[in-house]
């Protein structure tokens, strides 16, 4: 992607094109394109528009990351990830799962053409969500997190999409050439506010842990200048870049 006049900090956000129709992910675009390197497309705007949208993105020079968190059988998952092979897009999710034979389907199926992102724990989950669906009650949320993570790795998945608070460990005990994309990202302008996330990190906080990339939606769309937000959050990322 041509992103050369964007600085390393805008280049690191990932902003969420959370809009029913591609005119309003458009305008969007033009609007923090001098702030935000890469675009996020999810399953509503994805099924409301199709690849057209993609490419109309990728001719502007942006990266798109198609946010579809596949999970299926793994030949399923293989077969679709062929199709998303050809559209264009830079990143594309799957949820981990509960084995890695789906993984190693989504990157077999990605042909190196598209980078997989396994999904570990979305970061509307807290600990009593995963004790009360199951999982053993000695593992704590970190403990999941680092399974997954491992078990992606393993898969030749290029990166994860994790919580800012995993971020450190994933690093340290799995390696630093593992991708972090962080969501639950709230600047420090924020103060509180959660939304539906239950894990959230500013967005210097999250690169201090060694995110790679951070996604930042609501905080920049909902603000009365979109743009101006989106320019004040590259500056906390940069003071966190430069220290």
């Amino acid at each position: 992607m041509h992103l050369e006049h964007l600085t390393e900090a805008g280049r690191r956000i990932v902003f969420p094109l959370d809009v029913p129709a591609a005119e309003q992910a458009m305008a969007l675009i033009d609007l923090l394109g001098s702030y935000v390197g890469i675009y996020k497309i999810g399953l509503e705007l994805f099924l409301a528009e199709g690849p057209h949208l993609v490419s109309r993105i990728v001719e502007k020079g942006f990266s798109v990351f198609l946010d579809l968190k596949l999970h299926d059988i793994p030949k399923t998952v293989e077969r679709a990830m062929r199709r998303v092979a050809g559209l264009g897009v830079d990143w594309i999710t799957v949820h981990s799962g509960e084995s890695p034979a789906m993984l190693e389907a989504a990157v077999i199926g990605a042909g190196g053409e598209v980078r997989v992102l396994a999904v570990t724990v979305l970061t509307s989950v807290e600990q009593a969500d995963l004790t009360n669906c199951g999982y053993d009650p000695t593992l704590s949320l970190a403990d999941v997190v680092d399974r997954k993570a491992r078990m992606a790795k393993a898969a030749g998945c290029a990166g994860i999409v994790c919580s800012g608070h995993e971020v450190a460990r994933i690093k340290s005990d799995i390696g630093a050439d593992l991708v972090t994309f962080t969501p639950g990202i709230r600047p420090l302008s924020e103060g509180e506010r959660r939304d539906d996330q239950k894990r959230v990190m500013t967005p210097a906080a999250a690169v201090r842990a060694g995110a790679d990339y951070l996604i930042i939606g609501r905080p920049i769309r909902d603000a009365a200048d979109p743009a101006a937000a989106a320019k004040r959050i590259t500056e906390e990322i940069a003071g966190a870049l430069s220290d």
